[in-house]
């Protein structure tokens, strides 16, 4: 805990004033200087950018675009660590390239994260000392994992939630712990974009449940709903407990083309996340949806069918994680057998417990889906039944193996259904694949262009 001076201010708000913008009201104004040595702390005795120089063989010739580099500034709050294992995890594209700068037309991103950086002590938090005084001399955005703490309460106290860094901002220069929360606020209005990694920085997650002693909350929550970047951005959410990795750098890979100006800014929908990644749910795209179709469910776990009535909640939440796997397009909650507790949405996790119990919704839906199956999974074994022989077998009357000789003959009732099948599936003229709406037109009412 670390005790600093403050003048008396008022603990409440005014009206449209941000939390960011009340928590530095509250601190002390900076010095005029605030660099410490250097080279203090710095073991590796270089910077992880000049590492990476012989790796990085990019010619300027071959530059697109007039940003070269941007520099990344990876905040924790509080946060289990879960974001950065999966962000490093990602393959598509992998962060080494991003580091390195092989991505076409993306500018090289100059991160700076904790457990990654050559750099240790004040020399890793040199380069956000210039980012905060405006002499970075390049663009910048900020990423956050974990949820922001109300450090307006422990500051009361005299002590700080969770910090990064010693600075000798306090009392007549004194070295003091900054917090994450006053990095994201002093950072965050001259940032290229800021972008919330993981649910805790996008909603707040389980830090942020109720009752919890922090008052933590969202990124968008802290800086507020009218924050834009310097160049009118708002806040990027990338939510999941943990996010996918490659929805991570995906995101951040667009966000940056569209910062160097050979592209559009990527289509977010209204709470900020990416509208190409977050469109449909997780039932949409499930592989466990056709038994939920002709009501089949699991009575345990381990159980193949579709995982509803044992606590999935994938009809409601939006995430693709089974259509795109954990890492490197393998795994996912439910391809592996785990039901969907909706950590991608801004309720998780108040609005989603008790988990592993059956959603209240589910009762209805399912109960209709189990009444309609019993009908519709006979209907489709007869189909199957007949689509499972040769025309050849058929007229010869014959089993096709010595493993179908219980099924070497067609009966009355499969002969009678086949024949109305027939009718009914060469019935009319064939519909023309030319004249089919695209699928992104139909869901969005344009009609055929």
């Amino acid at each position: 805990m670390v005790a600093t001076a403050t003048p008396p201010i008022s603990s409440t708000r005014r009206l449209g004033q941000s939390r960011a913008e009340h928590l530095l009201e509250i601190l002390p104004p900076l010095p005029d200087q605030v660099y410490p040595p250097e080279e203090a702390g710095n073991v590796a005795g270089m910077s992880q950018e000049e590492f990476l120089v012989d790796v990085v063989k990019r010619p300027p010739a071959s530059q697109i675009g007039p940003l070269e580099k941007v520099h990344a500034f990876w905040f924790a709050g509080m946060s289990c660590d879960g974001c950065s294992i999966s962000v490093l995890g990602a393959t598509s594209p992998a962060v080494e390239d991003m580091l390195t700068g092989r991505l076409p037309g993306v500018p090289q991103v100059i991160l700076h994260h904790p457990a990654i950086n050559l750099e240790s002590g004040a020399s890793y938090m040199r380069a956000a000392e210039l980012a905060v005084m405006g002499t970075l001399g390049v663009p910048y955005v900020i990423i956050l994992e974990g949820s922001i703490p109300d450090e307006r309460m422990a500051h009361a106290g005299g002590g700080y939630w969770v910090s990064q860094g010693e600075e000798p901002w306090g009392p007549d220069g004194e070295m003091r712990a900054v917090t994450t929360p006053e990095w994201i606020a002093r950072l965050a209005p001259n940032a290229a974009a800021a972008v919330a990694v993981g649910t805790c920085a996008t909603w707040g997650g389980i830090p942020a449940a109720v009752n919890n002693p922090t008052n933590s909350m969202s990124l968008t929550d802290f800086l507020g709903a009218g924050y834009k970047s310097a160049l009118g951005v708002p806040v990027v959410n990338i939510p999941g407990c943990a996010p996918i990795g490659d929805n991570v750098t995906e995101t951040l890979a667009a966000v940056l083309l569209f910062l160097q100006g050979i592209g559009p800014l990527p289509e977010f929908d209204e709470l900020g996340r990416p509208a190409w990644l977050f469109h449909n749910t997780v039932h949409n795209r499930c592989v466990r949806g056709g038994y939920y179709e002709e009501g089949v469910f699991a009575g345990e776990f381990g159980d193949p069918e579709c995982l509803v009535e044992i606590g999935c909640w994938g009809p409601v939440v939006q995430c693709n994680i089974v259509e795109r796997g954990a890492i490197n397009h393998i795994g996912g909650c439910m391809n592996t057998g785990g039901p969907c507790i909706g950590c991608t949405m801004p309720g998780f996790p108040d609005k989603f417990t008790p988990f592993y119990k059956t959603p209240p919704g589910s009762y209805i839906s399912s109960t209709s889906t189990r009444l309609l199956g019993s009908f519709i999974r006979p209907l489709r074994r007869v189909s199957m039944r007949n689509r499972n022989r040769e025309v050849r077998w058929d007229e010869e009357g014959r089993a096709p193996t010595g493993f179908g000789a219980q099924r070497s003959l067609q009966t009355v009732v499969d002969h009678t259904l086949d024949f109305f099948y027939k009718k009914l599936q060469h019935r009319g003229p064939l519909r023309s694949p030319s004249k089919a709406k695209p699928e992104f037109e139909r869901e969005r009412g344009m009609g055929q262009r």
